[in-house]
């Protein structure tokens, strides 16, 4: 159920993990930051990342508010304002492990990272 006090955002819902579900599902998807989904939970990669996962979520579902899932972030972005803004805590954790890399995963980034993102 989501929240009463802010639409899109449902502070109950958990991580979908601590990296970007669809780019973990290709053999070579990487990211460079991480993005959740306030409504229900998705972990997906930011507009810089190749793949731009997490805009394509909210077109697909329509959930219009994402968070930072990067450590010692705690913006939230409202597609339908185009606006940032503060909202209350989600559901733990609340950012990807402090010791993964960014970009990630290690082992899957090209050494022509920063050539490949959108900037």
């Amino acid at each position: 159920m989501a929240s009463d006090l802010i639409p899109g955002i449902n502070p109950q819902a958990e991580p979908s993990g601590t990296g970007c579900t669809e780019c973990l599902s290709e053999p070579e998807g990487w990211w460079v930051h991480l993005r959740r989904c306030a409504e229900c939970g998705h972990i997906a990669c930011c507009d810089s990342s190749p793949a731009q996962h997490s805009s394509a979520h909210v077109a697909k579902t329509g959930h219009p508010v994402i968070t930072s899932f990067e450590p010692g972030e705690d913006w939230f972005y409202d597609f339908t304002t185009e606006a940032f803004s503060y909202g209350p805590r989600l559901a733990d954790p609340q950012s990807h492990p402090v010791d993964q890399p960014v970009p990630a995963p290690a082992d899957r980034v090209p050494v022509n990272w920063e050539e490949l993102i959108h900037r």
